[in-house]
């Protein structure tokens, strides 16, 4: 094989593994975009989750209240008593997952 056929066939190989080194970066780029997406994402999730636990003690409160309580008067202490224990509950869960 001549010598100018040998570069050559180098040079093709260099150029595809240039082509391949730059394309691997590139995959390595939208992987590392993916998994950042991916972990917001999850936290987003964490956060609307934790609403929708709100909201459904809130809803229990309201339950709660209505049954126990018969006047407005009654319902809205009630109501303010109940929220106050469910938050300090709710610390001490916080505490125990640490």
């Amino acid at each position: 094989m001549s010598r100018d056929k040998q570069l050559q066939q180098l040079q093709a190989i260099e150029d595809k593994t240039r082509k391949l080194l730059n394309r691997f970066a590139d995959v390595q780029q939208r992987l590392i975009k993916a998994e950042e997406e991916i972990r917001f994402l999850e936290a987003l999730v964490e956060e609307k989750d934790q609403q929708i636990k709100n909201f459904q003690n809130q809803e229990n409160i309201v339950k709660i209240v209505e049954t126990i309580a018969g006047n407005t008067a009654n319902t809205t202490e009630l109501k303010l008593k109940l929220n106050e224990y469910i938050r300090e509950i709710d610390k001490c869960i916080a505490y125990l997952q640490d």
